[in-house]
């Protein structure tokens, strides 16, 4: 009988370990849905809430077949992998409608420094600079131009006029 003079704590314990175990299954019933994991881990049904929201990107195919000419020098540039959309964002709705939704032209000091600010995390060969050094405040494309990066003025990457 000495061996189970324990045996109420060892109930209380397994007692406590039931209610938990039944707790977490009230739990996950009433807050995890019911296709989660269905197609692996996440939730099945968020296809269709994905698939009803409102289109906004036009995509670079249709970018590329109005504006071929910018195409055609963003081809022979660095940037001939980036899509329009990376730095002109969303553009659905001009694409559906041209001649009334124009786009605003990105502040290339703030949107080339997303991708081009030095940091020890790019590769090496990655063309990053200083922004506050390399362009002393002036916008990228008053040297550079954007779908083809080259140097455009050398009196302007050195400081002067245009």
């Amino acid at each position: 009988m000495n061996r189970f003079k324990d045996a109420e704590h060892l109930l209380r314990v397994a007692g406590v370990f039931l209610i938990g175990v039944t707790a977490f299954l009230l739990f996950r019933a009433w807050f995890v849905p019911p296709s989660f994991g269905q197609y692996g881990h996440y939730r099945a049904d968020s296809m269709k809430d994905v698939a009803a929201l409102p289109v906004v990107h036009a995509g670079h195919e249709v970018c590329e077949s109005c504006h071929s000419d910018v195409l055609d020098v963003k081809k022979a540039g660095k940037h001939a992998g980036v899509n329009c959309e990376a730095c002109h964002g969303p553009q659905g709705k001009h694409a559906e409608d041209p001649g009334s939704v124009k786009p605003v032209l990105p502040d290339t000091s703030v949107l080339c420094a997303r991708c081009h600010e030095a940091n020890s995390a790019k590769p090496k060969g990655f063309p990053a600079v200083v922004t506050a050094e390399h362009s002393m405040g002036m916008p990228c494309n008053t040297c550079h131009k954007p779908h083809s990066p080259k140097i455009v003025d050398d009196d302007a990457a050195k400081g002067g006029k245009k």
